[in-house]
């Protein structure tokens, strides 16, 4: 098994839903409960990071932020700061359809491309753009440039990913896996998830 421990940052206002998205229910299970048991594919060690207004998730430890309202640069570099592993896999709440297939095909993939150079191994979504909140990161190298990164104002984990040495995943490489489709659907608004419990209700393997 890779070095791996699992952050889900929690730490975002949610002012469109208007409720905490980690604990948003799927089924019987919550946002972070759904991506925690799809974490244990790569890492037994899974932590939150932010403030998370009531925090509802027994045995998870909360990582608070170092940079307070920075913002998902802010989230990675605070999973950084503590992470003990050589990499870290950084997931954010909202993406409640993350498998622990995909998990183990962006390793795999990973591997493949000398891991040694690599700072950050990243997909890309079906419509082009990369999803930086559901990637690994090398916990030395990145945390360095994040720090730099926040130093200067910076607050996108683009400007992160732009000046390490990035694995980009195109999407064209995970749409043979289980639920690929859906990997990256963000629950965001009311709207969104009403649309995520309706796909949930009838996924295969699911609960009502």
């Amino acid at each position: 098994m890779f070095d791996v421990q699992g952050f889900i940052l929690v730490g975002g206002a949610s002012s469109r839903m208007g409720a905490d998205k980690s604990q948003l229910r799927f089924g019987r299970q919550t946002a972070v409960e759904r991506i925690t048991t799809a974490l244990h594919s790569a890492t037994t060690q899974v932590f939150l990071v932010g403030s998370p207004p009531e925090p509802a998730n027994p045995g998870l430890e909360i990582v608070r932020d170092v940079h307070e309202r920075w913002g998902a640069l802010g989230g990675i570099h605070a999973a950084l700061s503590v992470c003990q592993a050589e990499w870290a896999a950084i997931v954010a709440c909202d993406l409640p359809f993350v498998t622990g297939d995909l998990f183990l095909r962006l390793l795999v993939l990973a591997q493949r491309t000398r891991l040694e150079v690599l700072d950050a191994i990243v997909p890309v979504q079906p419509d082009g753009r990369p999803q930086p909140l559901c990637a690994f990161y090398r916990q030395e190298s990145c945390l360095k440039e994040a720090e730099r990164l926040i130093a200067g104002g910076e607050h996108t984990p683009r400007a992160l990913l732009a000046t390490v040495q990035t694995r980009w995943v195109e999407f064209a490489e995970l749409a043979d896996l289980a639920g690929a489709e859906h990997f990256f659907f963000n629950v965001n608004t009311p709207e969104d998830y009403d649309r995520a419990k309706q796909l949930v209700a009838r996924g295969p393997g699911d609960e009502r």
